[in-house]
């Protein structure tokens, strides 16, 4: 018989689909009521994503960590529809429900009113996250993906606006031509193999024919494109600072993971099926992805570089933190050096999501083209006009801009890397191990860019950033003093948390990651849990 335990698996998909589908029923007058609702089922989750991240990292009799795979209906792989939790897969898991924590409660000071049924379509995205980092097949990943793009397109365009509308419909013409080549890519991957699911295709996969291997792998390079688009890797990225810099800024938080999202299944998929015992198509586009993250890293710098609004400016950091983990995670195809890529994903979404939030609080009270303007007179080396107050010196700084400034600084700090925040911990962490033991002599020049552009980027966004910090809070503007509740400032503090958190016990997260990492780079046990004959099965769906 089974444990109540184990249906924890479904937990994180059930709980939003009807906790969004009941909110549904209640008038948007009752905002409290809804807010209750979504903030508690966040929590739920949340705790649920604790303990599976507990179970996954505690070893079983055997010495090795359980991979819980929860088939529906109880029927076996690869017929029936199977849910994987594994370290890596409760990770993100995790992170989603901070993130969602943390935007859900920006919002309750006014953008949640901003539009109908916000809620309910917060509710959704989860569902679709959580549902793509846990499915075990091609068909469901599909079926999530597009759950939560149907519900982003709703959040991008919540309080309205010119820029919202011309932005959003942007999105869902890009989003919708990557779901036709999502389609397209698992139908060529169908016709070849007969199976989707993602561990009957990893042992499928090196027993192709030759005559249908070149099907097979332009199958997996549209699927590839598909998943790059959604993950913002270049050139299929020029949506993306657009968009977020437009969106809400509770919803633009809560879209730092869903770039993460295409980041993780390129990752997933890519050593799943094309690791080093895929046989003919072994490390079939690594080279593509190691050149398309060096080519989002470069574009994502000289955009952060040429903004004048530090929404957009954000929006590359999202860029720059994408690129960054799957050129490196490609580079090296060493669990060593996935880990810290790992731990880079978590520390610079966080901090990405906080500066998203701050952005709003920093602009509040600022005339529109503030930054236009001060861009102008820099250009022109035009100085402030002549003030008799201008001999003061000093100038009492109000509370509120102190508590912001401390916050800017300490996500300027993360993004860019600086020591000894978890961002330097990271990136230091991913120089040393791609440059451990013999492996560097022999590095080609693709991998010397990348570790020049490692080092490079963290400098190159510590100017943008603090160009944009001096603008925003150094230059003498009139502008009233941001008025700040409590309930914007306390998710943007819990997210700098937990970046400081990463920076203090850097050891156990690393440990974490690297369980993580080798879970990847060595899938035969993820295939083994999940094809895995009846009378061996630990979770099911149902029966016993």
């Amino acid at each position: 018989m089974t444990n109540w335990t184990d249906h924890l698996v479904i937990l994180p998909i059930l709980l939003p689909l009807f906790v969004g589908a009941a909110m549904l029923l209640i008038e948007e007058r009752h905002q409290r009521v809804k807010a209750a609702a979504n903030l508690g089922s966040i929590v739920i989750m949340g705790v649920v994503a604790l303990l599976l991240m507990h179970a996954a990292d505690t070893p079983a009799a055997g010495g090795a960590a359980p991979i819980a795979v929860y088939r529906l209906g109880n029927w076996p792989a690869p017929f029936g529809i199977v849910l994987v939790v594994d370290r890596l897969s409760a990770l993100m898991l995790a992170l989603t429900s901070v993130l969602a924590f943390a935007s859900a409660t920006f919002a309750l000071a006014r953008w949640h009113r901003g539009g109908a049924h916000f809620h309910s379509l917060f509710q959704f995205l989860l569902m679709g996250l959580n549902g793509a980092f846990l499915t075990g097949d091609l068909f469901n990943l599909f079926v999530f993906f597009e759950l939560l793009l149907a519900a982003s397109y709703g959040l991008v365009l919540h309080g309205s606006g010119q820029a919202r509308v011309r932005a959003g419909l942007h999105y869902i013409a890009i989003n919708l031509a990557a779901s036709l080549l999502f389609l397209i890519g698992v139908s060529l991957i169908y016709a070849v193999t007969g199976t989707l699911n993602m561990a009957d295709l990893a042992l499928r996969i090196p027993q192709v024919p030759v005559q249908d291997r070149a099907l097979l792998e332009a199958g997996a390079a549209i699927l590839g494109v598909a998943f790059m688009v959604k993950a913002g890797m270049w050139p299929l990225c020029f949506w993306l600072p657009t968009t977020y810099s437009a969106a809400a800024a509770p919803v633009a938080a809560i879209f730092a993971i869903m770039s993460k999202v295409g980041v993780y299944i390129l990752l997933r998929l890519s050593l799943l099926f094309f690791g080093a015992s895929s046989g003919a198509s072994a490390l079939f586009g690594n080279d593509w992805l190691i050149a398309a993250g060096i080519a989002t890293i470069i574009f994502g710098l000289v955009g952060a570089l040429a903004s004048q609004e530090m929404s957009r400016l954000a929006g590359y950091a999202v860029l720059v933190s994408s690129g960054t983990v799957v050129a490196v995670a490609a580079a090296a195809g060493r669990a060593t050096v996935t880990a810290p890529a790992l731990f880079y994903l978590v520390s610079s979404t966080l901090a990405i999501a906080a500066f998203f939030m701050l952005i709003e609080l920093l602009e509040r009270g600022r005339d529109p083209g503030a930054d236009m303007l001060a861009v102008t007179r820099e250009a022109y080396g035009e100085d402030m006009p002549d003030d008799p107050d201008a001999e003061e010196v000093g100038l009492v700084i109000p509370a509120s801009m102190a508590i912001l400034g401390w916050c800017f600084v300490g996500c300027a700090a993360v993004i860019a890397g600086l020591p000894p925040v978890s961002g330097f911990i990271a990136k230091f962490a991913m120089l040393t191990a791609l440059l451990e033991g013999d492996s560097a002599a022999g590095l080609p020049p693709l991998h010397w860019a990348l570790l020049a552009l490692l080092m490079l980027s963290g400098l190159t966004m510590l100017i943008a950033l603090t160009r944009a910090g001096i603008r925003t809070l150094w230059t003498p503007t009139e502008r009233a003093d941001p008025r700040v509740r409590l309930v914007e400032i306390v998710p943007i503090a819990l997210l700098l948390l937990g970046c400081a958190s990463l920076t203090v016990q850097p050891r156990s997260a690393m440990s974490y990651m690297q369980g993580a990492a080798e879970e990847l780079h060595s899938p035969s046990a993820y295939t083994r849990s999940v094809l895995a004959p009846a009378e061996t099965r630990v979770k099911t769906g149902g029966g016993s």
